[in-house]
């Protein structure tokens, strides 16, 4: 198998919220968009997002009103302080302060307006290749 390209599939409240955050605060292109549908893409990230309105009828029956609950989207980058710094001055939430595990795990996270936490990553430690 070759699996081209991943993609997470998000299950929202309002498209249009989570739409404007990815896009405003990470850098996100909106590639497709309908009524309660957005997909979203970045040349430089493994992962493209979909975005669909809960209820939307593409959806089999027992998905509909399911929302992204419990879920962490991470994302490892570089530069953590500078991240977290910019999110601020940008008016995201940092719902989780900056921290660092034994490990060698640097991070935080912010929210989206539909509840989605993005945990930004760095690894402190080589160990972690």
């Amino acid at each position: 198998m070759h699996i081209s390209t991943t993609t997470v599939s998000l299950t929202v409240e309002d498209v249009a919220a989570s739409r404007d955050f990815f896009v405003t605060h990470f850098g996100y292109q909106v590639t497709a968009e309908a009524d309660g549908f957005a997909a979203l893409s970045r040349q430089d990230v493994a992962a493209d997002l979909v975005l669909l309105a809960r209820g939307i009828e593409v959806l089999p029956p027992e998905q509909r009103d399911q929302r992204a609950q419990g879920l962490i989207l991470a994302f490892t980058v570089t530069g953590i302080e500078a991240e977290e710094k910019r999110l601020r001055a940008e008016g995201a939430p940092i719902t989780m302060p900056l921290r660092e595990e034994p490990w060698g795990e640097r991070l935080f996270q912010t929210t989206d307006p539909n509840g989605v936490v993005v945990q930004l990553v760095e690894w402190t430690s080589s160990d972690a290749d």
